[in-house]
């Protein structure tokens, strides 16, 4: 694609000027085509920064504070500079709602030539292929994933797009999507039989030829690491870069920059050397044995860590691993297996392409499982050479399968290599970069300690809308009963409020244990009681709106992300300040990491992150001018402990109470 570009002269740079500032005048575009658009001039302020940042291909980091409408504000000048742009937010849903929502209604005002498009990472798209196989196979665990296999397939004969997000009768969880979606490795590319017809080739072609692309975190890292599923260098074709909800970067550049393998890939490849042996090559080896062999290896892995203690959803440093020879001895005996279906798949290489497709496979994974056995046939080391170690190997397991990790400890110097590679404009912005006003943490931990950095508050009256209850007296978080104390002190806010209610938890084990203390009070107060795991998020949170009353009770799947505006949600309570856990691999070497720098672990790392995910969950509350209600912290270290200080001072303005009397008069007064 050839590259045109982009820079503005100073006459054309003053016509795009005044047409943004024309787009958010009280008769504008905007006015004309938003029901119920309200000036702000912060955004105006914010919208034109950004075509400054365009123009000059600079990097601008941006916090703007919950209502400034950050999205219009840079979605405005994108589409009148012109160039080609790339737009990546944090999650599939945010991404879906930013397509069809905003871009739709701001492109047909103003850019109706300009072609959109939306690309997700291949995971999203039926995969033809693999859909055909399944279908001929048959060979599915329950009757159950047969029939959703029956709706897919109807699915794939008519859907323009293959999305799965447009097929909402086939759970999320289904285990059915594993078979009929590609990874990668399994994908054929050009060679397939539905290369034609395939979605995820015709979204990237899409994509490709379009001026505006919304992808997700997942897939613009990927491109950067170029790594699984990068999307043929987007990312060096674009001339403006705009990265929404950018608080999240420096978490997931750690996963993305990481190496590792999972027990299930293991399994992926078993079945698939299976299925296709049989059907390609049926004497060209003992298939059925040396799968079989593969995914018994496999679940000796799993009861090997099983057997080493670890319970479901655990996640453990190899440095504290304990039974290491079991565990080693056991990926030993994988990687014997794997090596020999890798053996088995070469001497049959060339007589079918799908099959030869997967040697490549179980060479990269045969290698990965090696490197792990000879990491953990070496001596168990823990913080000795903390500083120069610049990644941690982890381990974590589920309820089937295990996971096996080396993250980086200082993903940002990777970002930042590949920022100073482009000439292109980066945007990165979000409702909570800051600690107490400050971006020096964000800078420095995504590595773009260059940029220019600039901040618009939120323009609701928090002093007016809002109240910050601070319990007197507070549960220590430290004690054994606190949950159910955090239930108590709770009720009768929510019960002024008449439900409407989030109640966020900093552990799953929390919100069991506060649901089941609120479970009689809310039954008597015919108040509906939503609780994280007993239903997929999306259809809580529908539940939430529909109900008008209802209380849910989540933990950090919902502190962000979720619009829930007006009367529906007028209380959010957070039970304490949310710290990741000490003893976590990653946190724990990051923690070993700045010690050994001669830094502050808690005051550089800790306490930031807590305070952004904090922020996250404050940001619930109030999300338009109208809305109003009470956010209840019930952790005393807010105003027992130093640090308490920063924490406050990274808040909205809110008034502030002690006394449950007020919060609820406050609540009965907007009633």
């Amino acid at each position: 694609m050839s590259h045109h570009t982009n820079a503005k002269g100073p006459e054309e740079l003053a016509r795009l000027r005044a047409a943004v500032k024309r787009a958010f005048e009280p008769d504008g575009a905007l006015a004309r085509a938003v029901p119920g658009f309200a000036v702000r001039a912060s955004q105006r302020d914010l919208a034109l920064a950004v075509l400054d940042t365009i123009a000059e291909r600079g990097t601008l980091v941006v916090e703007a504070g919950t209502g400034t409408g950050k999205t219009f504000a840079y979605l405005v000048p994108a589409l009148l500079a012109g160039g080609k742009v790339l737009i990546a937010t944090g999650t599939k849903t945010l991404q879906d709602q930013l397509f069809s929502k905003d871009l739709a209604l701001l492109r047909a005002v103003l850019a109706p030539g300009r072609k959109v498009a939306l690309l997700k990472g291949r995971q999203n798209y039926v995969c033809l292929a693999r859909l055909a196989r399944a279908e001929a196979e048959g060979r599915l665990a329950t009757r159950e994933e047969a029939a959703y296999l029956r709706v897919i397939g109807r699915f794939a004969r008519r859907s323009a797009t293959g999305d799965r997000a447009e097929l909402d009768t086939v759970p999320e969880e289904a285990a059915v999507w594993q078979a009929v979606t590609s990874t990668r490795e399994s994908c054929m590319g050009s060679r397939c039989a539905h290369f034609d017809a395939c979605f995820v080739y015709r979204a990237r072609r899409a994509a490709q030829a379009a001026d505006v692309v919304v992808v997700n975190h997942h897939l613009f890292l990927a491109d950067l690491a170029l790594r699984d599923d990068a999307v043929g260098d987007f990312l060096p074709s674009a001339d403006t870069v705009i990265l929404d909800e950018a608080h999240q970067l420096p978490a997931l550049a750690a996963d993305f920059f990481g190496s590792g393998f999972s027990l299930a890939q293991v399994q992926d490849l078993a079945a698939d050397a299976r299925a296709l042996g049989m059907a390609r090559a049926r004497d060209g080896a003992f298939w059925l044995d040396l799968t079989r062999a593969v995914e018994r290896a496999a679940g000796g892995v799993r009861l090997a860590l099983a057997e080493a203690g670890l319970p479901a959803g655990a996640r453990v440093a190899l440095a504290r691993l304990p039974a290491r020879a079991a565990v080693g001895a056991a990926l030993g005996t994988l990687a014997q297996a794997v090596e020999a279906l890798k053996q088995a798949l070469a001497v049959n290489r060339g007589r079918d392409s799908e099959l030869d497709a997967l040697l490549p496979r179980a060479e990269n994974l045969g290698a990965t499982i090696v490197q792990w056995a000879e990491a953990i046939a070496q001596p168990a080391r823990l913080q000795a050479d903390a500083a120069d170690d610049d990644s941690v190997r982890w381990i974590g397991t589920s309820e089937h399968g295990a996971s096996f990790h080396a993250t980086p400890l200082a993903a940002g110097s990777l970002l930042a290599r590949v920022r100073a590679q482009r000439v292109q404009a980066w945007i990165l912005t979000s409702a909570t970069l800051t600690v107490a006003g400050s971006f020096d943490r964000f800078l420095a931990d995504i590595g773009l300690l260059q940029a220019v950095a600039r901040r618009w508050d939120s323009p609701f009256d928090y002093g007016r809308q809002a109240l910050l209850y601070l319990p007197e007296p507070m549960p220590s978080p430290q004690a054994q009963d606190f949950p159910e104390r955090v239930a108590d002190c709770a009720w009768p806010v929510i019960a002024a409020s008449g439900g409407r209610a989030f109640v966020l938890c900093t552990t799953l084990r929390a919100v069991q244990r506060v649901a089941a203390r609120l479970r009689e009070r809310s039954q008597q107060a015919g108040l509906p009681l939503l609780v994280q795991g007993t239903a997929p998020r999306r259809q809580l949170l529908e539940q939430f709106r529909t109900a008008g009353n209802a209380i849910l009770i989540g933990s950090v799947s919902f502190w962000e992300g979720i619009d829930v505006r007006g009367e529906a949600l007028s209380v959010v309570v957070i039970d304490k300040l949310p710290f990741a856990p000490p003893d976590d691999p990653v946190v724990e070497a990051r923690i070993a990491r700045l010690r050994a720098l001669g830094r502050d672990p808690f005051l550089e790392y800790q306490l930031p992150q807590a305070v952004t995910l904090l922020r996250q969950g404050v940001g619930r509350l109030i999300r338009g001018e109208r809305d109003h209600g009470v956010l209840m912290i019930l952790d005393e270290r807010l105003l027992t402990k130093s640090y308490g200080r920063t924490v406050l001072d990274s808040l909205p303005p809110f008034r502030r109470t002690r006394s449950e009397a007020e919060a609820c008069a406050f609540l009965c007064a907007w009633r």
